[in-house]
């Protein structure tokens, strides 16, 4: 069987609904200043820490993820463009990120 070349394939059962031009995730850019919040929902009670607002592209993200996990002693990922590191210690993190030359804030509780 041969494949038309008029005809594209709109909706496959492995996959769902294709796009004909694929997404390419844009960098959210913010207002300059990062954000560092504690986070425990839909994790049983253990909490993370989450940083926001760096503004970096995701290979980017997880060089400065890797640095931040090694220097915390603890595990992490990034999840979009916004990276969990698996410690509630957050001054420890804004006191590396701000060595990195970045502004950093303690959001929430």
């Amino acid at each position: 069987m041969k494949s038309d070349p008029n005809v594209s394939l709109v909706y496959s059962t492995d996959t769902g609904r294709i796009s004909a031009t694929p997404v390419a995730q844009s960098v959210p850019q913010g207002d300059g200043i990062v954000r560092i919040h504690k986070d425990s929902k839909g994790r049983k009670g253990k909490g993370v820490s989450v940083i926001k607002g760096l503004g970096l592209t995701e290979k980017e993200l997880k060089t400065l993820a890797q640095k931040l996990k090694k220097q915390c002693g603890c595990g992490g990922t990034v999840k979009d463009f916004c990276i969990e590191v698996q410690t509630d210690n957050r001054d420890q993190l804004k006191t590396l990120l701000e060595k990195l030359g970045h502004t950093v804030k303690l959001a929430g509780g």
